[in-house]
């Protein structure tokens, strides 16, 4: 079922390769009736197949490069298939190279600047030619073009190439011929051979003859294949007799070493200091690479050294860390020594390499034993307590013992789970609360709150009321409080005249088993309210009637009439009790202290003051808003006590002043001036 053919490149289409009928052994005429059809995967279609003759023929010329690139062998694979019966048939086509292709340099033309100086012997290293074509077909050899001062030497890398070196045969002259022009040729060996070439144009400088020259043709070292970029390779030296920027040495990699190892390794342009500057990602052990010195003069001269690199095995496994069990969380109370993980440790390199030591860091209570062959023991080394550390990332580093070590780190995290292992804490011992009576029922006094740093159950905290009286009634009776946020409530209104402070136990207890609980004291303030008027104590009345007061009918002044006392139940400002005149039936006759209530006369009591007089006394306190009580005096002007007390209803008030005897006093005043007057006017009459 599978057939191969040889054909050459750029075969002219049409051209027939073979017959694929006779070469399967199938007959050409049923070609057509069985549906053959050829697959391939690429994207043209370089061959057909005549379907009545079965001629295998060029569909599309071939270019190997372009097909296959730089690959040595370059095959094309095809899939024949026919139905009636279904039959499937391979074809591979091995396209031979032909020396289509001529050597080419990347540049159209090469300078090379050379001291006059320089000495015969004297190499440069000139351009490699690429030929895409393959074997017999890419460059074989080099070829310059007759000079008298220069030749042509190849020579040989360490993988085997060969590249091509200007040698001087004879010393310069620039004042004779300052540029020589010299022709590159590069040969293949096909048939017929082709050549490329290229112009070498040599310009002779007329200063700095003197070219760097390393310590050593050939450098070697040797580091190790995972060296980090940085690592020191090597350190090339080389030294330029002249002075100044001629004497000058810069360093850099020729140009003839590969790309490849010119990104793998950097030198150092003024200390020649060869690092590594990536991975070192190479099959081979040994690295050859060339280095060039070169001067700073006008016209840089410079010299080449090998240097040769040994690439070291090393360790390159890890160890392997598997958890194979785990018991996360632990209780806090677990004793020292309680087994956390099981822990297999492996390594697959062999020796001393595959050796493997293990450790946890130092400051966890937790420490690592050796359990059977490769495996280990995280237990507890010391006691736990979750309140300060609920967890702890345990990171377990294993180390193997090769060189350098390689160190794999794996962490844990331990959950600890809690106990009830710590009691409720109130803030302080005591708390002071404050309140007005009068409260409505219900009223919000205080909260307390107590913290639990245990999780859950553990640290849910209730609240309750100690077992006490207060003043003979049950604590319960008053207070209440929140069991579940600690809040205080009244359940009845305070009166400060009856119960001016108590204090009383909040019990706070978590819901731990066994539960642990912890109380603290609550002082009780109740500060005063302005709700008792002031009450008047003397003088006082009887049956709703006045009370009375008997003045001498002609007392003196500031003489002392009564003196109002009245007390108030409640405290502070709101007990300060203050005296006024609300009304006085002769607001000339009297007047009151304010601060001690005394009544007292303003002036002498005369004869034609009127016997009868009433007085309302408002007595009041200084509360917020202030309340305040009246008392009504009579006050009667007579030298003794009469047995009976006259009706005050109307005292104070003055007699009407057309009353029968105010008539008969006006008419008699009234007669004895007219008699006056003619009497008067009588004696004026006799006088004249």
């Amino acid at each position: 079922g599978q057939v191969v053919y040889s054909i050459a490149e750029e075969t002219e289409r049409g051209a027939s390769v073979g017959n694929i009928a006779k070469d399967l052994g199938i007959d050409a005429a049923t070609l057509s009736a069985r549906k053959f059809r050829m697959i391939t995967g690429s994207s043209k279609q370089y061959f057909n197949i005549n379907a009545s003759t079965g001629v295998l023929s060029v569909n599309e010329p071939i270019d190997r490069e372009q097909l296959c690139e730089l690959k040595s062998a370059c095959l094309l694979n095809y899939e024949l298939v026919l139905e009636n019966p279904l039959e499937l048939y391979r074809m591979e086509f091995k396209i031979l190279d032909i020396n289509d292709n001529s050597p080419s340099f990347p540049l159209s033309e090469y300078h090379i600047n050379m001291p006059e100086f320089l000495s015969p012997g004297a190499r440069f290293t000139l351009p490699n030619a690429q030929d895409l074509d393959e074997g017999t077909n890419s460059v074989h050899n080099y070829t310059l073009s007759p000079d008298e001062y220069f030749h042509l030497e190849m020579q040989t890398r360490g993988d085997g190439s060969k590249y091509p070196e200007l040698v001087l045969k004879k010393a310069l002259d620039r004042e004779q011929q300052a540029t020589h022009r010299l022709v590159l040729t590069a040969k293949d060996d096909g048939d017929p051979p082709k050549s490329g070439d290229v112009p070498v144009i040599v310009t002779v400088l007329d200063t700095n003859d003197n070219a760097p020259e390393f310590e050593h043709s050939v450098y070697r070292a040797s580091i190790l294949e995972n060296s980090p970029s940085g690592t020191l390779v090597v350190q090339v030296h080389a030294t330029d007799l002249d002075e100044g920027p001629n004497g000058e040495v810069r360093y850099s990699f020729s140009n003839t070493t590969s790309a490849d190892l010119q990104r793998m390794f950097a030198i150092h342009p003024q200390t020649g200091e060869v690092t590594v500057n990536g991975v070192l990602a190479v099959q081979r052990p040994l690295l050859e690479m060339l280095i060039e010195a070169r001067d700073n003069g006008a016209f840089g001269m410079s010299s080449t050294a090998k240097l040769l690199v040994e690439i070291t095995d090393v360790n390159n496994h890890g160890p392997e860390i598997t958890i194979t069990s785990l018991s996360s969380p632990i209780p806090e109370d677990a004793v020292p020594g309680t087994v956390i993980a099981l822990l297999s440790i492996m390594d697959k390199d062999p020796g001393e390499n595959g050796k493997v030591t293990c450790q946890i860091p130092d400051h966890l209570p937790f420490q690592l034993k050796p359990s059977l062959e490769s495996y280990y023991s995280l237990v507890t080394s010391g006691l736990l307590d979750r309140e300060l550390i609920s967890g702890y990332n345990i990171t377990i580093t294993a180390t193997d013992l090769g060189s350098p070590p390689i160190t794999t780190q794996k962490t844990l995290w331990v959950q600890i789970s809690d106990v009830n292992d710590n009691p409720p804490v109130f803030s302080a011992d005591t708390f002071d609360v404050f309140v007005e009576e009068n409260n409505p029922l219900g009223a919000f006094l205080y909260q307390v709150s107590a913290s639990d740093p245990d999780m859950g159950e553990n640290g849910r905290v209730s609240y309750m009321l100690g077992n006490s009286t207060v003043a003979g009634s049950a604590l319960a009776s008053l207070l209440s409080v929140s069991l579940a946020n600690g809040s205080i409530y009244a359940k009845c209104a305070f009166d400060f005249e009856q119960l001016r402070s108590f204090h009383f136990q909040v019990e706070a207890k978590d819901n731990g088993l066994p539960a642990l609980s912890a109380s603290i004291t609550v002082n009780v303030y109740i500060s005063d309210q302005n709700d008792n008027a002031p009450a008047i104590l003397y003088p006082t009345s009887q049956n709703g009637s006045i009370a009375v007061e008997v003045v001498p009918r002609l007392a003196d002044e500031d003489y002392l009439v009564t003196k109002v006392v009245a007390d108030d139940e409640d405290n502070a400002e709101n007990a300060w009790l203050s005296y006024h005149l609300a009304h006085s039936s002769d607001s000339t006759l009297f007047h009151l202290a304010p601060h001690s209530g005394e009544l007292r006369t303003t002036r002498s009591m005369r004869s034609t003051d009127f016997l009868k007089h009433k007085v309302v006394v408002v007595v009041r306190d200084h509360g917020d808003p202030p309340l305040s009580s009246t008392v009504t005096v009579g006050i009667l002007l007579a030298d003794t006590l009469p047995q009976a007390l006259p009706d005050f209803d109307d005292s104070g008030e003055p007699p009407p002043l057309l009353n029968a005897t105010n008539i008969y006093l006006i008419v008699s005043l009234a007669c004895v001036s007219c008699i006056f007057a003619a009497f008067l006017l009588f004696l004026a009459i006799v006088q004249l």
